[in-house]
């Protein structure tokens, strides 16, 4: 078995015999939709922890419309009960197989806080009612699958199923679990950007062939029996433990006979006798390695030695990261028990042409009737937006944009996104003329790539910007620019915002680019996403340093005053990630107190499986480099009041947080940091306690001292530098808010994306296991 290397187009093959039926204007979602369609059944049917909405920014719905241009029935069923497998008959059985995903979420991140507390709204429901999908979706709908129908075919996939593939580090249960296809019992998994091998897994099944026996295809995974390979001409690299020597040459006894024939034996291979030598191309060399990489597996440590042992978890993890580029990655093989977990190599990405098709499919861009008018809040954020990409070449290790989406960007063209700016102007009630994004886990990696694809397809490297941006990186926002102006000259379109993350650090690389955003698509606040302002977790992060940030925010200001417009960026900062010291988090205070920012909501790092942030704050050590029993150790923020003190700090300003912050400069030995001079971070006592503030400003002195001291004094607000008779927000500089509107450090779980709280605006792209409700079934954002 050798996976293909130039796979076929997903447009391009023979469509199913049910095309008959024609385009359903909604998926359906009961029989009696079924009847009016003239189905007597499904041919698939897709299982979702989100509700139902026909845009393809939602998983399910561009998973189903992709099937649906492939002639298949395809019928839906969202946020089932999953109490017994009733729900799960609603359709009837399927002719081939039930496709499930737990939406464009990870379950886990969808009810729970960074805190393990439970979340109060869902914003993939209507009217955001939460606790509408169990814990861990995709365990517990596969096995209600398999209850429902025995012996019909399981597919799992999703971005919460791709980033449990293997053995993985859950936050919420505090222990290592098992791949999600063990707990499950799914025939197969899709992982990544799953299209190719959803399209052909669909025909392939058609014509009889079991999922269970689909093994050739990229993009999935699968249990077999262990030692099993695909065929006699597979190798098997062991990479199952760390710090093993390496061969070591016998020393040769000078006294030592040599026998006879070995004389013998070394006379027939005397070098000073002609030898006959082949010489190899450059070519053939790199053909023959491509072809023996290309039937090579990669045996990573057991489930159960990951469990017990942080450094073989790390080494894992690390591997797996390196496997990961389309064009170089090797199979990966994972122990559980008795039997394996089998990786095929990633799928290779989209053309331009595909994602045109994907994006191009007839959805009608509405939630479905069943709804009725109820308010679904990520309906509602992403509604007048358009993802023009996938991917992101970044590689923040808090982020799972990369192991779901990969580094490869996959952008559509030009007339594919302006058409759909033209369908949201004609098919969505309520648009105004004002589109709130063009974007996706990035806001400007729009066909950025590397400059020779030969080079791109043999590189190993986790980031192309990190720690500086590769040399052999295009970084040319042209084409970018282009599209803005395009989409901004289209009839009805009366403004365009830029919404998703911006790489500011790419950014810089075009000042052209930079004007244009600013005078055209920034609404008055800019979001960026420095992190944080301290080199060691910045370095953990695989995150640039200030001075990328610094040159930024002057080109930003200037593009700004020339435009004639008053306009802010709101900076997003992570709290208590791994590598992140009590010193760096006083640091990074200090500079919001430096540059006059209060922010309003932040949030704690927030472990997801398969980051490599996750990693080192289980293992406590860095996969970025070579792991052995003597590795670096990452310092970790774990315990709770580490956690609050560090969140704390992000608002050093509120009164609530006065009383942590001070006990730790106390602790710490900053008491130089207490006190009303302008190096200082806290009051002496709690801000708006004026008893305490007067006690403390005249302790010591006699009433009449106390009363000279208050003659001619103006009124200070509390908090303020005393004698200043304004409040500290009204000494903002121009160009630096103080209590602008509220910001919220982005949750890492979630890019996509990518950047924003879990139930914050699904269409821009940046940030952890699902924030964007751009996705499918082997695409959660």
């Amino acid at each position: 078995m050798t996976l293909p290397a130039a796979p076929q187009a997903i447009n391009s093959y023979r469509k199913y015999w049910a095309q008959r039926f024609g385009t359903a204007p909604f998926l359906p979602m009961s029989r009696a939709e079924m009847d009016e369609l003239g189905w007597d059944s499904c041919d698939i049917i897709i299982i979702s922890g989100d509700c139902y909405i026909d845009h393809p920014s939602f998983g399910m719905a561009l998973v189903g419309r992709l099937l649906e241009a492939q002639g298949f029935r395809v019928g839906i069923i969202a946020q089932p009960d999953w109490n017994s497998a009733d729900a799960f008959r609603a359709l009837g059985k399927p002719n081939l197989f039930y496709g499930v995903t737990a939406g464009n979420m990870d379950s886990m991140i969808n009810r729970y806080t960074a805190d393990r507390r439970p979340r109060s709204d869902d914003a993939y429901t209507p009217h955001g009612e939460p606790n509408k999908r169990p814990d861990r979706a995709v365990t517990v709908y596969a096995q209600r699958c398999r209850e429902a129908y025995p012996g019909v075919g399981v597919m799992i996939g999703s971005i919460e199923a791709s980033l449990r593939r293997i053995a993985h580090f859950d936050y919420w249960s505090d222990k290592v679990r098992q791949s999600v296809l063990a707990t499950s019992k799914a025939d197969i998994l899709l992982y990544g950007n799953a299209e190719r091998a959803l399209v052909e897994i669909a025909h392939r099944a058609a014509r009889g062939e079991k999922l269970s026996e689909m093994r050739d295809i990229r993009g999935t995974a699968f249990m077999v029996p262990h030692g099993w390979k695909p065929d006699d001409e597979w190798q098997e690299m062991d990479s199952s433990v760390v710090d093993v020597p390496g061969k070591v040459d016998v020393i040769l006894n000078p006294y030592q006979e040599i026998p006879e024939q070995a004389a013998e034996a070394t006379a027939a291979n005397d070098p000073s006798k002609p030898q006959v030598i082949r010489i190899e191309s450059r070519e053939e060399r790199l053909a023959k390695r491509r072809a023996e990489r290309a039937k090579t597996v990669i045996r990573i440590p057991s489930y159960e030695a990951v469990a017990h042992d942080p450094v073989l978890y790390a080494h894992a993890s690390r591997t797996l990261h390196l496997e990961s580029n389309p064009g170089n990655a090797r199979a990966l093989v994972q122990l559980h028990g008795t039997r394996d977990v089998w990786l095929n190599a990633p799928p290779i990405p989209l053309t331009t042409e595909e994602m045109d098709f994907v994006f191009g499919l007839p959805y009608a861009r509405n939630p479905h009737p069943v709804y009725g008018e109820a308010h679904i809040p990520a309906w509602e954020m992403i509604k007048y937006s358009v993802n023009i990409m996938r991917g992101c070449f970044g590689g923040c290790t808090f982020c799972s944009i990369t192991e779901h989406e990969g580094r490869i960007i996959q952008s559509r063209s030009e007339e594919s996104i302006l058409k759909e700016i033209e369908e949201i102007r004609d098919k969505t009630p309520g648009f105004t003329g004002h589109i709130s994004d063009l974007g996706g886990p990035t806001a400007n990696m729009y066909r950025l790539s590397c400059k020779d694809p030969a080079i791109e397809r043999s590189c190993r490297k986790l980031s192309c910007v990190f720690p500086d941006i590769c040399e052999n990186l295009g970084t040319d926002h042209g084409p970018l620019i282009q599209l803005y102006r395009k989409a901004r000259a289209l009839p009805g379109v009366k403004k365009i915002n830029i919404q998703s993350g911006l790489r500011y650090d790419l950014a810089v690389k075009s000042p052209e680019y930079i004007k244009e955003l600013v005078q055209h698509h920034v609404g008055g606040y800019l979001k960026i996403a420095p992190e944080h302002t301290e080199d060691g977790p910045l370095s953990k992060m695989m995150k640039p340093g200030m001075g990328a940030y610094d040159k930024f925010k002057e080109l930003f200001e200037r593009f700004s005053r020339q435009a004639g417009k008053e306009q802010y960026l709101i900076p997003y900062f992570i709290a208590a990630h791994p590598g992140t010291s009590d010193e760096d988090m006083v640091n990074l205070a200090l500079w919001l107190k430096k540059n006059n920012f209060r922010l309003d909501q932040v949030q704690t790092f927030t472990p997801t499986p398969m980051a490599l942030a996750t990693t080192m704050w289980h293992t406590k050590r860095n996969p970025l480099k070579r792991l052995s029993r003597s590795s670096e150790k990452v310092d970790v923020v774990r315990d709770g009041y580490r956690r609050k003190l560090h969140k704390a700090l992000l608002r050093y300003h509120h009164p609530d947080n006065w009383q942590i912050i001070y006990d730790a400069l106390v602790q710490m030995g900053r008491s130089d940091l207490i006190g009303h001079a302008k190096h200082c971070l806290i009051p002496p006592t709690p801000p708006g306690d004026k008893a305490a503030a007067a006690r403390h400003r005249f302790a010591g002195q006699s009433l009449a001292a106390r009363a000279k001291a208050q003659q001619g004094q103006p009124r200070s607000y509390a908090g303020a530098p005393r004698g200043n008779s304004k409040p500290a927000a009204a000494k903002a500089h121009p160009g630096k808010p103080v209590t602008a509107k509220p910001v919220t450090a982005k949750p890492v779980a979630a890019k996509p994306a990518a950047g924003k709280p879990a139930a914050a605006k699904p269409a821009a792209g940046r940030g952890g296991a699902g924030s964007k409700p751009a996705g499918k079934v082997g695409r959660g954002r």
